[in-house]
């Protein structure tokens, strides 16, 4: 079988990173077809929408994208077009593995974490109104469908993967009515289902915890704003956000993304790290059931991240893009 994929490099290192994802793809025999299309900062310049109509029906018609760094400019300017994405597409569960890389040293090991995350409301979705020139309201919107199906997915995760337990983080203590119902949602489906071990932690308590000792953990569940932030903090457990991967998931649709910035200062200079991308391509040929070619790349990949010289330069190696994606085809 071959898979049509809708390809988004987007935007600064994303075309270079996206180039060095297809080729190791390619050398390790993956049935891919790609659908390149446009989004972010680009996009916007070029075409006046930061979310082409075109990319949006390609992803539709394919069911499955893997996409690059986009830029969102801050405080004016387009929307973002991740947070375009999830709404229009209804990708309502960001899920981020964390877990240490073999050979890249950080004052960590065996951290294994999964980070779910609604993906389409709270604050994040940035629903705002200024009500005088003096006053401006950021909305959060908390829905009983969004809650709960982000809750059973959480639990399904824990059960489909064998996780062990499943902890809410939230700040319910503070935010009683949106938050309250967060939580509340997530225990009272977690004692219908009876199978998988609910805890909750306060969000800027459990920020403290995840840096004392994120071996505690193991899946964490957090409305839209606060997963965001925490998925980060956990990329720093293992050596940061070019080393792992993150999807976006609906119903029948699933995009799957490097969560890292577009880091316009080293576009074009061959510098990039696509190990994040490469791992979001693993990830998503795991989705498509290629498990065998899946676990492949990332045998390869993690044979090139344990020698520090073949590593890129942000992991302290003297690898270019090109030389680090030789390495990996030549480890397949």
């Amino acid at each position: 079988m071959s898979y049509s994929v809708t390809l988004i490099p987007g935007d600064g290192i994303g075309e270079e990173i996206a180039e060095s994802m297809q080729q190791v793809l390619k050398a390790a025999g993956a049935p891919i077809s790609w659908d390149k299309q446009s989004a972010g900062l680009k996009a916007a310049q070029e075409l006046g929408n930061a979310l082409p109509e075109a990319t949006l029906k390609s992803i539709q018609n394919n069911q499955v994208a893997l996409k690059g760094p986009t830029t969102t400019p801050i405080g004016s300017g387009h929307k973002s077009a991740n947070v375009l994405l999830r709404q229009a597409l209804d990708l309502y569960a960001s899920v981020r593995p964390v877990k240490s890389v073999p050979g890249v040293q950080t004052r960590y090991d065996n951290v294994d974490l999964v980070i779910i995350r609604e993906n389409t409301e709270g604050l994040y979705a940035a629903q705002e109104a200024q009500v005088t020139p003096d006053t401006i309201l950021s909305f959060k919107v908390v829905t009983k469908k969004a809650t709960h199906r982000i809750a059973q997915f959480a639990l399904d995760y824990c059960k489909k993967h064998k996780r062990q337990r499943l902890t809410v983080g939230h700040k319910a203590n503070i935010m009683k009515l949106g938050d309250g119902f967060f939580l509340d949602t997530a225990r009272e489906l977690a004692s219908i289902d009876g199978k998988v071990p609910i805890d909750d932690c306060i969000v800027d308590a459990l920020c403290m915890k995840l840096v004392t000792n994120p071996n505690q953990f193991d899946v964490l569940l957090l409305e839209n704003l606060y997963g965001d932030i925490v998925s980060d903090l956990c990329a720093g457990l293992v050596g940061g956000l070019g080393l792992v991967p993150g999807a976006n998931l609906g119903e029948k649709i699933a995009v799957f993304e490097s969560v890292h910035g577009s880091a316009p200062d080293i576009a074009g200079k061959n510098k990039a790290n696509p190990t994040a991308l490469i791992q979001s391509a693993i990830m998503m040929l795991y989705h498509l059931n290629e498990t065998n070619i899946a676990q492949q790349i990332e045998s390869a990949l993690y044979q090139v991240l344990k020698k520090p010289e073949l590593r890129t330069s942000d992991l302290g190696g003297s690898a270019n893009t090109q030389e680090f994606t030789q390495h990996v085809i030549s480890a397949l």
